[in-house]
């Protein structure tokens, strides 16, 4: 690559490239671009086949994308720093990035041209994936909660008091099948079995602020939370504004609507006041410490914004933080440029979290899902 690749720092090529490979439809999410960019830091931008391997190492995750990746990487790259050496001339090409068919009058009109033209199609999910959830129409809620269905949440497993079958000789014997095995064998103990503790999944719990500064978010993620509570055993959902309601049996019904209309109705408060202290506080003396929180996964969705007592808050975010496995904050003003945390609810809060994530988009959700994975 000549000096012109030089120009621009790592990171805003590795993210302007990662566009690019979105736009062709791969599935790059926003860890992968953290790694090229720091692969692009540590090989530097001189040498092609260094960025090339780079890129592919880090962003192509499946081999059905190495196609799309050389592609959209030669595109990209050699128009960018005009790398091809042997080209006694620069070969003029160019990018279409376009979402619909291409026109009667625009298919003229690329026959008319003789420039070689490499299109690169995004679907509407694509687009939806990344919008922000206060942009959303009726319809663009629907299709989103059909993305956000296919969300699989599952936490990190626990050991559970059951035992079961192990191939471990270092495992607990198994007397009753030991001794099953050497009847059947006519009294020879040939055959020795072993058993152990089962894992199971943790439980996840969603609290959800409904609360009106909420307001261009909730219905959103009231639909993230169903497709939690549908899809996963093992989920329990509450809502949070001036009081506490606990909606996991109104969005167990497979049905959306219905769901989402039954929750509606079970929250009297929406769109209403915040009291994150009092809230929490109701949670872990009914529910929380008495065993729901205990060794669970549980997410708080709120912007952070309390018309209570911030030391309350504080309070009781340590008391849910020392009988949880993790307590994540999910708030989706947190991917403002320049946000900083300084809601007096927020600040309070943030101390106690084992991780704070964005929660603005489809897209986000499903970083939360890898975050809760983790």
């Amino acid at each position: 690559m000549n000096d012109r690749a030089l120009v621009s720092e790592p990171a805003e090529i590795a993210v302007a490239f990662t566009r690019v490979l979105r736009g062709a439809g791969l599935n790059v999410p926003m860890s992968c671009t953290n790694t090229f960019t720091e692969a692009l830091c540590a090989v530097g931008m001189a040498d092609r086949a260094s960025v090339y391997w780079s890129g592919r190492a880090t962003l192509a995750r499946h081999p059905e994308d190495i196609d799309v990746y050389d592609r959209a990487f030669a595109v990209f790259f050699d128009a960018r720093t005009g790398s091809d050496a042997d080209e006694p001339e620069p070969q003029s090409i160019t990018i279409a990035i376009d979402a619909e068919e291409e026109s009667g009058d625009d298919a003229a009109a690329d026959g008319a041209n003789n420039e070689p033209t490499i299109e690169l199609r995004f679907s509407s999910a694509e687009v939806l994936r990344n919008k922000d959830f206060a942009q959303y129409d009726h319809d663009e809620l629907e299709q989103a909660h059909a993305l956000m269905s296919s969300l699989r949440l599952v936490g990190s497993p626990r050991s559970s008091l059951r035992l079961g079958p192990s191939k471990r000789t270092t495992a607990l014997p198994d007397v009753r099948r030991t001794m099953r095995a050497t009847i059947r064998s006519g009294g020879e103990p040939i055959e020795r079995h072993f058993r152990r503790r089962t894992e199971r999944l943790r439980r996840l719990v969603l609290v959800l602020d409904v609360s009106g500064s909420m307001e261009p978010y909730a219905r959103a993620l009231l639909r993230f939370v169903h497709a939690a509570v549908a899809g996963r055993q093992k989920v329990e959902a509450f809502a949070l504004g001036t009081r506490l309601t606990r909606i996991t049996r109104e969005l167990n019904s497979r049905d959306p609507d219905r769901a989402l209309a039954a929750a509606s109705e079970r929250v009297a408060d929406w769109s209403g006041g915040t009291r994150l202290g009092e809230g929490l506080r109701q949670f872990n003396d009914e529910w929380g410490v008495r065993g729901l929180a205990r060794n669970s996964i549980v997410v708080v969705l709120s912007d952070g914004w309390d018309r209570g007592d911030p030391d309350l808050l504080a309070e009781q975010m340590q008391r849910l933080h020392r009988v949880t496995h993790r307590l994540i904050w999910v708030n989706p003003l947190k991917v403002t440029p320049g946000y900083a945390p300084l809601a007096r609810g927020m600040a309070a809060a943030l101390p106690h979290l084992d991780a704070f994530v964005e929660g603005h988009s489809v897209a986000a959700m499903e970083e939360l899902t890898r975050v809760i994975s983790a």
